[in-house]
């Protein structure tokens, strides 16, 4: 898609500006969040005092690594406003995460939190290519997920029309996909497959049913491959996006349609670090570690140092786009989803990759882990496309063993592949469940 710089670029100012430019706005917003922090959060008043640090010694930006981490345990020990600068009556909007895993994650917003997350959200949108000529469908859950309230303001701030389906009920998303002309779809990438998948069954011809241009999708790691595949269904530009609630939600981060090499990080509102998850030592420019993230805007909840627990590395390298802000590769996994089968680190993501590479398979799949006495077994559970579903026994043979093999020379691990039939797994409607750990029910 042609796209000139007036249309992809939202804030030229800071989105182009000089790195000396952008380390020293970062330095100043850095001492005041460090400063209000200290003042306003008891919690992290005794996190500083525990360190032996004060908002006076932040002089440099390296001073930062003085400062203690924050982490979602942190969250849950503050449940549900012990970390807010600010009393319950002062906040516009509070959102949380579903808490399956314990309590919530509670995030809130005073009124100028909100306007600059939707300055966030247009910068993110602008690059992704949508313009106030747009119509957006945002198929993401509203509701006390960012992701869907987070979109919605910032694709009317850039003027496109938004379309706010939410989460669910297929029928009426590709109704109004075609109904209304869309043009730009917000979700998840699984779920965006999904509804390609649907589509096609519903015999949707691209360019006169779906009219599809843009594609954001965000909220759970995704490969090239997937992109590849989804770019080609529905006929649009897929980019990625970055961020998480207690970072302000969707906003962080985002890829230019112009270039899709890397998600440009809105640096002047925040402070990126990326450490080595052990040691917590820096990692060199390029190398993966985990992104350690300091919001510089947060009224109502300033977040020092958060462990988002992603993996990623950054380069600083100006984009081919105009932008000079750097950029962060897609979440190759978390920290905490890794897997562990017989000593060997293994992401769900490095499995997808090779999914994707194999011409048969479809994007549906499920990582199941058993254990066979005291040895941990994982099975790839992947659909098969309807194509090679109709071939011969011989046909899905050679390809259980073609992904097989493929998986030991990417893993270096033997990896079982069942094949299944096509549209048997669970579609989520959400965040894609790709893991299933019988372990502990045994």
């Amino acid at each position: 898609m042609t796209m000139t710089m007036a249309e992809h670029i939202w804030d030229p100012a800071w989105e182009c500006a000089d790195r000396a430019t952008i380390a020293t706005q970062q330095l100043t917003r850095l001492q005041e969040t460090v400063a209000y922090s200290y003042a306003r959060v008891p919690a992290y008043r005794a996190k500083m005092d525990a360190a032996g640090v004060r908002p006076a010694d932040i002089r440099t930006l390296e001073d930062i690594r003085t400062l203690p981490f924050t982490t979602k345990q942190d969250f849950r020990d503050s449940y549900p406003f012990g970390l807010f600068a600010v009393p319950p009556q002062e906040l516009l909007r509070i959102h949380s995460s579903s808490g399956t895993t314990g309590k919530p994650t509670v995030v809130g917003y005073t009124r100028r939190d909100l306007d600059t997350w939707t300055e966030l959200l247009a910068r993110m949108i602008t690059a992704a290519g949508v313009t106030d000529r747009d119509i957006a469908q945002i198929s993401f859950g509203y509701g006390m997920f960012t992701g869907g309230f987070g979109l919605h303001y910032g694709l009317e701030r850039v003027g496109a029309t938004v379309v706010p389906v939410s989460s669910g009920n297929t029928d009426r998303q590709l109704l109004y996909m075609t109904d209304f002309g869309s043009t730009a779809l917000i979700s998840t990438p699984s779920y965006a497959a999904y509804l390609a998948e649907q589509a096609k069954d519903r015999g949707l011809a691209l360019g006169t049913d779906i009219h599809l241009k843009w594609g954001l999708f965000g909220a759970e790691p995704w490969t090239e491959g997937m992109r590849g595949r989804i770019q080609t269904a529905l006929g649009l530009s897929a980019t990625d996006n970055y961020g998480m609630s207690e970072l302000g939600g969707p906003g962080f981060s985002g890829e230019c349609a112009a270039v899709k090499d890397g998600m440009h990080i809105a640096e002047d509102l925040y402070i990126w670090e990326v450490l080595d998850p052990v040691t917590g030592m820096p990692v060199s420019e390029g190398e993966i570690g985990e992104l350690i993230v300091t919001p510089l805007w947060k009224e109502a909840l300033p977040i020092l140092r958060y462990r988002t627990r992603d993996l990623t590395a950054i380069t600083t390298a100006p984009c081919p786009c105009g932008r000079t802000t750097a950029r962060m590769t897609r979440v190759t996994g978390r920290t905490d989803d890794m897997l562990i089968i017989r000593g060997v680190n293994v992401f769900p993501t490095q499995i997808e990759h090779v999914l994707m590479q194999t011409e048969g398979t479809s994007p549906h799949y499920l990582l199941v882990i058993t254990r066979d006495g005291s040895l941990d077994t994982l099975e790839v559970w992947v659909e098969i496309s309807e194509s090679l579903f109709n071939q011969s026994m011989s046909a899905l043979t050679d390809l259980q063993k073609l992904l097989a093999k493929r998986l030991h020379s990417a893993l270096g691990l033997s990896i079982k592949v069942k094949l299944v039939e096509p549209q048997t797994l669970e579609r989520s409607q959400g965040k894609a469940k790709r893991v299933l750990d019988k372990r502990t029910a045994e």
